[in-house]
């Protein structure tokens, strides 16, 4: 009788030990807007790993306003990756001992397996006649925007608009701030986060025009109708690029480095760069992005790098107490 017993728990631990070796899975925690990249990502991937390993794949997915999301993986949220919209996300988790301080130099291009750039989305026939940024700034225009201090996308546009200032003739950063201030006086709010934002826009109808990311219009447009808006492309804007990194501390916790790695190196294949290009992200492979050249029509970008100097030194001037956007808020 012992011995039946005995068996019977031997084979009850060895099927719980096959099961649970076939079974691994991945956290992803990811920025508001990137749901239904992963969405469609993470089978390509699945069917990928099966193919080569025999393994099936978990992989579950978290998104909100980017800051919010790398504070609660700092705060404990069990991360295996993140895929991000700002470098400085990333950062912070450097800061916290999370991720390692050369993670930009583990990947391709920066860690940043495609790109994008801020647009206006505006109401169908563009009613306000708005082209470019120096027309978000005009009187009696109300502009939709996450909020520049905790979120990628609302970083963006401010250092978009600060940038584009800049270049103007006779542009410094005394007209650069004059000009951000009116502009973020034209908004009557800030969103939590860019889904949050588009919601803003198009269901509660609030606002003139809704600043967000190239990828977020064909969202958009999937889920309320093209008839529903346009989306305008100024004449210039700045290049968003979108890191990746490996949550050290829980790949090794969990056993899943290697699958983790996968994951991400994955996102360059030719199946990983297609999926961004038909989720509007702009691929790095220039055969891809030669494939869906009609869908990203050109526009001239400058990096955080050209202009500010780096994200390290934007963040700083910028968006830490004190800095820039507090200086113009507190006078708002």
């Amino acid at each position: 009788m012992f011995a039946s017993v005995r068996r019977v728990l031997l084979l009850s631990a060895l099927a719980w030990s096959v099961s649970g070796f076939a079974q691994t899975g991945l956290l992803n925690v990811s920025y508001d807007v990137a749901r239904d990249v992963y969405k469609d990502y993470n089978p390509l991937f699945q069917k990928y790993w099966k193919a080569k390993t025999g393994e099936t794949v978990e992989l579950r997915q978290s998104h909100g306003g980017s800051s919010k999301q790398v504070r609660s993986v700092a705060d404990g949220l069990e991360a295996d990756v993140v895929t991000m919209n700002q470098a400085p996300d990333v950062d912070f988790l450097v800061e916290k001992g999370l991720v390692v301080k050369d993670y930009a130099k583990r990947f391709p291009n920066n860690a940043s397996p495609y790109t994008s750039t801020m647009v206006f989305i505006v109401r169908k026939g563009n009613p306000k006649g708005l082209k470019e940024w120096a027309d978000l700034a005009a009187p009696g225009v109300q502009v939709i925007l996450p909020h520049p201090k905790n979120t990628g996308n609302g970083r963006y546009t401010y250092l978009a608009a600060w940038g584009v200032a800049l270049k103007q003739p006779g542009g410094n950063d005394k007209t650069a701030q004059e000009f951000v201030g009116k502009l973020l006086k034209n908004a009557p709010l800030f969103a939590a986060g860019g889904r949050d934002a588009t919601t803003t826009f198009m269901q509660r109808r609030l606002g003139d025009v809704l600043v967000t990311f190239e990828s977020e219009a064909e969202l958009i447009a999937k889920e309320f109708g093209k008839g529903e808006f346009d989306v305008v492309y100024p004449s210039q804007s700045i290049l968003a690029e979108f890191p990746v990194a490996l949550v050290e501390k829980v790949v090794d916790k969990k056993g899943t480095r290697k699958l983790a790695q996968a994951y991400l190196e994955y996102l360059w294949s030719k199946e990983g760069q297609e999926n961004a290009a038909q989720n509007y992200l702009r691929p790095r492979d220039p055969e891809v992005l030669k494939k869906y050249a009609a869908q990203f029509p050109p526009i001239r970008t400058f990096s955080v790098d050209e202009v500010f100097g780096g994200w390290a030194k934007a963040t700083a001037a910028h968006f830490r107490d004190g800095g820039s956007f507090d200086q113009i808020y507190q006078v708002r």
